[in-house]
């Protein structure tokens, strides 16, 4: 399954948009639905790409770029040319694995806070590729993991909402400069 968006893998100097940062209302609002896959939703998918790699990211949503609409790019391995980018719109999880597991994550959206968060180990989600058409993907270790952080964001949820260690998450927040008042905790 590949992208058919070519976006060279290399950082810009004025990547096309911006990040916003934890604290900002855009990053709470559930995004919406993407009706019809055009030219401007690949255009923003190949500009969202072109972001993601200027910030050294592995992944990135839409609400992250101040942009309400269910789109994710992803791509974990963005030092190896020959591997493209994920484009999924409209993704949906349809299963999660009974396995969970604490990974350490990050966000371009909080950067330099680094914590762990448990998420289910697999996952299978449905999405509409970057031509509209149907996909369906079964995803385990760090590609599930981006692909849930991601798709958290589309519903205005960060990863810092799901930390359990608050103490820890406290200390982290406060040496990078934002507040614990911006997060909303989740209870598993």
């Amino acid at each position: 399954m590949t992208s058919g968006i070519a976006v060279e893998k290399k950082k810009l100097e004025k990547p096309p948009l911006k990040i916003h940062y934890l604290g900002d209302r855009v990053l709470r609002q559930p995004a919406k639905r993407i009706a019809k896959v055009d030219d401007s939703v690949r255009q923003l998918a190949k500009e969202m790409l072109q972001t993601m790699y200027s910030s050294n990211g592995v992944g990135l949503a839409a609400p992250q770029v101040g942009i309400h609409k269910q789109l994710i790019v992803i791509d974990c391995e963005p030092d190896n040319p020959a591997n493209p980018p994920l484009v999924l719109i409209n993704p949906q999880i349809t299963s999660y694995g009974s396995e969970l597991c604490d990974f350490e994550e990050g966000c371009l959206s909080i950067p330099g806070v680094y914590m762990d968060v448990t998420r289910p180990e697999t996952i299978e989600v449905s999405f509409k590729d970057e031509q509209g058409r149907p996909r369906k993907l079964k995803a385990s270790g760090f590609l599930a993991r981006v692909i849930q952080h991601e798709m958290d964001h589309l519903e205005g949820v960060l990863f810092v909402d799901r930390v359990e260690n608050s103490l820890a998450l406290t200390e982290e927040l406060k040496k990078n400069g934002f507040s614990l008042g911006a997060v909303k905790s989740i209870s598993h």
